[in-house]
């Protein structure tokens, strides 16, 4: 199926981008909520990304790094937008219910909060690394770093999360080979 997307976005094909959107909106929507932590920016951030992938498909040169592609543009227009408010600080009203405050939405909540409290780049490779399922090289290569220096952050950052919140108790998260 993939190839099928990366041949007609590679063509121009008008019906490519209702593909990529049936096929990575989700997907990219999630990776850059989770980067720069506001919904409709997210959105701008997915629609942005596709679009700019349909009309610039002849850039794809191996249809087998399609997802990579479209994940590397989302990350970068993501991370541009987070570094243009650095000096905004979100604030967000959640109701949170108290009765369980060791519950699973509990502990989803202090893990997003965690991440939020990253560096941003570290944050970045968290989120392809842990959330997309991208290899510990195709995170060093979507965010133009070296395999090492994204083993590094992906090790600090987990230091980082466990040591923030060891009473969760969330094994989700398992060190960086």
């Amino acid at each position: 199926m993939d190839a099928r997307i990366a041949d007609m976005v590679r063509r121009g094909a008008d019906e490519a981008l209702d593909a990529l959107y049936v096929r990575y909106a989700d997907e990219i929507q999630g990776v850059a909520f989770l980067i720069v932590r506001d919904r409709f920016d997210a959105e701008d951030v997915m629609a942005d990304t596709l679009i700019s992938a349909w009309r610039g498909g002849r850039e794809l040169r191996d249809p087998a790094a399609l997802r990579g592609w479209l994940l590397r543009i989302a990350t970068n227009r993501a991370l541009s937008i987070r570094r243009r408010r650095r000096d905004v600080r979100l604030v967000e009203t959640l109701e949170v219910p108290t009765a369980d405050s060791t519950g699973p939405l509990a502990a989803r909540m202090a893990l997003l909060a965690a991440i939020d409290d990253l560096p941003l780049e570290m944050r970045a490779a968290v989120v392809l690394h842990y959330f997309a399922d991208l290899t510990v090289d195709d995170v060093a290569s979507t965010l133009g770093k070296s395999p090492n220096t994204i083993k590094s952050q992906l090790r600090v950052a987990l230091g980082r999360l466990r040591a923030a919140h060891a009473e969760i108790g969330d094994r989700r998260f398992h060190d960086v080979g």
